[in-house]
């Protein structure tokens, strides 16, 4: 399954680094810019996640997570902005590299908005 739907309203989202072009760096070890399936560059958003605290409770530690923009998020989301993922979804990966097993959760979503 991939692009599964996530609610994420239930945690604060604070920009850690901002948006930025998506890179990746080729076999023949050049960085080249990560487009999308029809060619449209992607962006990429490093967020602090932490839950809201239930009355009466103390909030859970937070995580970092890195987020795949599939549009160019504009200006205004410097460094300790709280923002909200517009269509947030998540996709489960898992690879094997020199016999190690690896797994995790992609985040992706069509854009970026400031909280007020």
């Amino acid at each position: 399954m991939r692009n599964i739907p996530v609610n994420l309203s239930g945690y604060k989202l604070m920009v850690t680094e901002e948006p930025q072009i998506k890179m990746r760096t080729s076999e023949s070890g050049a960085e080249e810019v990560v487009t999308n399936f029809e060619g449209e560059t992607q962006f990429v958003v490093s967020l602090f996640a932490k839950q809201r605290p239930a009355e009466g409770q103390r909030a859970p530690k937070g995580e970092e997570i890195r987020v795949t923009l599939r549009t160019d998020p504009g200006e205004g989301f410097a460094e300790g902005t709280y923002v909200e993922l517009i269509d947030a979804t998540v996709s489960p990966w898992q690879m094997t590299r020199n016999g190690q097993m690896s797994a995790g959760l992609a985040f992706s979503a069509n854009g970026l908005k400031p909280l007020r």
